[in-house]
């Protein structure tokens, strides 16, 4: 038992023994650390081989911070943690100024490319200090290895604090290190002034605080100072003086917090339907001192007092409206409420008449009464009240027209159909129950307008009808002169009964027994006298006398059974020239005439269509025209008593007459003479004219010699009323949608146009294209080609978004331009490199983009005024809420950001080393440098210094 327990004693002691042995440590084995530091090596050795081009075109990543800065990224391993190291470098050769965009660590240390190493954890900095320093130490060795002069950063402690450590070996004497950290709060008022950072910047180098007063030191400073605007809502109104207070209430409008306030859009055009937010919240002006030497505080003391007007340079920065180049359906505006009523026109075709959207009988009520409200009846009373509006002077249509906008087939913007289409883009949310309801109302205030011979507002009363225009526009226009021909008519009936009552009473009181048909026969006289002496000139009756003795002694031409009431000139303009008649040795009047009857678009496709169906002839055409022509040849027969068809040809159709010799022009002096010599006149009839059964020549033959003034009228305003009323009150709804599409889109666009926004030639560009591409996008809704199943609606749609991209630019050209009316340069400048930077989203929608809008413009001398008078002077409402703790104010507003650079440079001749110094090193060096930058309440230092080692 003994033996045996001996043996397995002495087995134990050489099974440790063996242990010992196969575990000693191998100092020839590189170890984790040493792996890790060559990891970092080849890493570097690859990218300095490769290069700013070969990274690029390995997929080096671009940083939306700036426009020239590039990084490519590695994960490397050290035990059981992974780092993150990133290679920054920009491929742009010029040096960067701090007025460009550059990264955080290119501002705060001055280098140009780096690296940064940190380790992939939620926090992304390096909390433990021994860990920092270890790690910063391997990528020192790592980049003196590669004989790289990247200076390399570590982050650490919190990531609020934005702090780093970093080294920079600059060959083998010298070397850089950097510190940088953060004081989010509570700053030391000595730090919030120049004096107190610049003795901060010096005791990094001085021996002792009394070094200060001693020696004279040469920090040379550069520094840069951010101002800001306040936003359109900065103000707060509630703190009104005493002595404000009666004046405030007076005005005082139900929910308006502030009656006093101007809307920065009160006078622009498209605010009588919207009022758009400001797009320009506000602006940065950045002003930069050149570089100085400063020896004392005191010298620090006095730039802090200095004006931003000393300053080399002003750069400003506009602040623009976050989401302007986004659409989240949050902006209101012209083309959102066009995209409503692009979704009426598309529900339109599911009723055939109007009234099916209103009708609670309609199956598909209960629906529309969920999801489309119809406004209260006193929004409705409101908006019909505005339509109906008398104004005593008619507004110029054609105004600030935009020379493309009749290429829309709408209707002018003041006009009351375009009235109409704009008011229904804001009524009850452009639903098309909301529509229905209004179209409905507004076509019964018409009709009123209608039966009681009220003129309608809005409509031109020049007499015509434009063609170029939407059919209902149309239709008003012409139940407009409808009812002015009617009032006319109106007129004269009520004078004439009142010249028959009077005629009356005088007869009874000259003679007690009269007949009654007497006293008719004498109005109905006076009455034609009237009429006729409304449209007959003065002095054309003067040459009667003559007329009818020329005729009494002309040759056996004129006709002995003529009767002396035709032989009498009626209705007569004046001779036309020396044009004599055949018959008669006598000038050829031309007579007074009616206009030709109006016609609509609709009624000129009916006369074409009648045309197309029977064929066109020379009669088939006579048949059409033939009230036009009786009534023209009735008042042609009265001006000239005993005129010939063929007198009636040579001057209504003088291409159907053809002169054997021509007719003297001009007026005779000696009708004698002139009978002599020109009378009478040789020629013949065209043979189109001259065929027998010519159908002029039938209506010749029939028609009654009445001058104009007695003549049916060949417009009959109550019938031509009430077929457009007819015609108004029972259109179908997808009609009633199309011409409300096209108008509304045009009324739209020419109430933009009238902005005032300068010269802005892209502006002008976009407008011109907007124009052209409503008016192709339009045109199958002008000639009726929509149907539900069309592919219209989505180009309608997509025009929606066209609309929304330039009506927004055009909100930004408005308010650049109100601000900069003396230096238009600036608004200029910032609008075109906003729509260089907005273009590219304008062709595909408005979808989000990542990158924002940054621009900075320097600003001349004589600009400058110009914007500091941007920055108001604080109000006495306004002194409370910030202490002001910083120098340099401008017109009392202290800098939001105040960014400092002091830097000491040395020569390294002046050090012990400087024996064994090379010669590249024999000049001036930054030895020292520090950057600040911060408010009052907050403050950032980033230090930078050599060391000779």
């Amino acid at each position: 038992m003994a033996s045996s327990s001996k043996a397995n004693l002495a087995e134990q002691d050489e099974g440790e023994e063996a242990e010992e042995i196969e575990h000693f440590n191998d100092f020839t084995l590189a170890s984790s650390w040493e792996r890790f530091i060559s990891e970092i090596e080849a890493t570097c050795r690859q990218w300095l081989a490769d290069g700013p081009k070969r990274l690029l075109e390995k997929g080096a990543v671009h940083l939306d911070s700036s426009d020239n800065i590039y990084k490519v990224k590695s994960e490397l391993k050290n035990a059981a943690k992974i780092y993150s190291m990133e290679y920054y470098f920009e491929i742009s050769g010029k040096i960067a100024d701090w007025n460009c965009t550059l990264h955080d660590l290119q501002l705060c240390f001055g280098v140009k490319e780096f690296l940064v190493i940190s380790p992939q954890s939620a926090s992304g900095v390096v909390l433990d200090a021994p860990e920092a320093t270890k790690l910063l130490s391997a990528v020192s060795i790592a980049l003196a290895n590669c004989s790289s002069l990247w200076p390399a950063f570590v982050p650490v402690h919190d990531p609020s604090r934005k702090a780093f450590i970093g080294i920079q070996n600059m060959g083998t004497i010298f070397t850089r290190r950097f510190e940088a950290d953060r004081i989010g709060s509570q700053v030391p008022i000595k730090f919030m002034h120049l004096e107190g950072l610049y003795e901060l910047f010096v005791s990094k180098f001085a021996y002792c605080m009394s070094d200060h007063s001693m020696h004279l030191f040469r920090v040379h400073l550069l520094m840069k100072l951010t101002y800001q605007t306040l936003p359109n809502d900065e103000d707060n109104y509630d703190d009104i003086q005493e002595v404000d207070t009666e004046n405030a209430k007076s005005e005082t409008s139900p929910g308006y917090d502030n009656p006093n306030r101007k809307h920065w859009d009160d006078d622009c055009p498209w605010n009588e339907w919207y009022s758009a937010e400001d797009p320009v919240m506000g602006f940065d002006l950045v002003v930069t001192w050149s570089e100085k030497v400063v020896e004392s505080s005191l010298e620090m003391a006095e730039m802090e007092n200095a004006s931003p007007h000393e300053a080399e340079k002003w750069i400003l920065a506009p602040n623009l409206y976050p989401n302007l180049d986004s659409s989240k359906g949050d902006r209101i505006g012209f083309a959102s409420q066009l995209h409503l009523l692009v979704n009426a026109l598309e529900m339109s075709f599911e009723a055939p008449f109007i009234e099916d959207f209103v009708s609670v009988e309609n199956p598909g009520s209960d629906n529309l009464e969920s999801t489309m409200v119809i406004p209260p009846p006193t929004v409705l009373d409101r908006v019909l009240k505005d339509l109906f509006l008398e104004d005593p002077q008619l507004p110029d249509f054609a105004k600030d027209e935009h020379k493309s906008s009749r290429a829309i087939k709408g209707a002018p913007v003041e006009s009351l159909f375009a009235q109409f289409c704009l008011h229904s883009l804001w009524f009850g949310n452009c639903n098309i129950r909301a529509i229905s309801v209004l179209w409905i109302e507004f076509v019964r205030e018409i009709r009123w307008h209608w039966e009681e011979s009220q003129p309608l507002p809005k409509i031109p009363a020049n007499g015509s009808i434009d063609l170029a225009t939407c059919l209902i526009n149309q239709k008003l226009q012409m139940l407009g002169i409808c009812i002015g021909k009617k009032r006319e008519l109106n007129e004269e009936f009520e004078d004439c009964i009142g010249t028959k009552d009077n005629a009356s009473a005088n007869m009874e009181e000259v003679n007690k027994v009269g007949d009654e048909s007497s006293s008719f026969h004498a109005q109905s006289q006076a009455f034609d006298e009237k009429r006729d002496s409304l449209l007959t000139p003065e002095g054309f009756n003067g040459s009667k006398t003559v007329e009818s003795k020329l005729s009494a002694n002309a040759q056996d031409v004129h006709s002995a059974d003529k009767s002396t009431l035709d032989s009498i000139r009626r209705g007569s303009a004046g001779p036309v020239g020396s044009m004599k008649l055949l018959k008669l040795c006598q000038s050829l009047h031309a007579p007074f005439t009616q206009s030709a009857p109006l016609m609509t678009e609709d009624m000129h496709e009916e006369r074409l269509h009648a045309i197309e169906t029977f064929g066109f002839s020379f009669n088939f055409s006579a048949q059409l025209e033939r009230e036009t022509l009786s009534s023209d040849m009735s008042a042609f027969k009265a001006a000239n008593p005993g005129a010939v068809f063929e007198d009636f040809i040579r001057w209504y159709s003088p291409r159907d007459w053809e002169n054997d010799k021509s007719e003297a022009k001009g007026p005779s002096t000696d009708l004698t003479e002139g009978m002599n010599v020109d009378w009478p006149p040789q020629g013949r009839l065209s043979r189109r004219m001259s065929e027998s059964g010519n159908f002029w020549r039938k209506i010749w033959d029939e028609a009654p010699i009445l001058p104009a003034s007695e003549q049916k009228p060949l417009l009959d305003p109550n019938r031509e009323g009430e077929k457009i009323l007819h015609y108004l009150e029972t259109m179908q709804p997808h009609q009633l949608l199309e011409q409300m599409v096209c108008t509304a889109f045009r009324a739209s666009a020419d109430t933009l146009n009238q902005t005032n926004y300068g010269s802005l030639k892209e502006m002008d560009t976009k407008m011109d294209q907007l124009y052209l591409t409503m008016a192709s996008t339009l045109r199958p809704l002008q000639v009726n080609l929509l149907s539900n199943t069309s592919d219209t609606i989505e180009d309608l749609q997509r025009l929606c978004v066209v609309f929304e991209h330039v009506e927004k630019l055009l909100i930004l050209a408005a308010s650049l331009h109100r601000r900069f009316r003396q230096v238009p340069r600036i608004s200029e400048a910032i609008f075109s490199n906003y729509y260089n930077f907005y273009l590219p989203t304008m062709g595909i929608g408005l979808a989000d983009t990542q990158k924002e809008f940054d621009m900075k413009l320097q600003l001349s001398q004589n600009e400058r005024q110009v914007v500091s008078n941007m920055f108001t002077p604080p109000t006495a409402n306004q002194s409370w809420r910030k202490v002001l703790s910083m120098g340099n104010h401008l017109n009392g507003h202290e800098p939001i950001l105040r960014e400092i650079i002091f830097s000491m440079h040395d020569n390294a001749s002046d050090n012990h080393y400087a024996s064994g110094s090379p010669r590249d090193y024999q000049q001036d060096t930054e030895t020292y440098r520090m950057y600040t930058c911060g408010t009052s309440n907050d403050l950032r230092v980033a230090l930078s210094i050599i060391s000779y080692d």
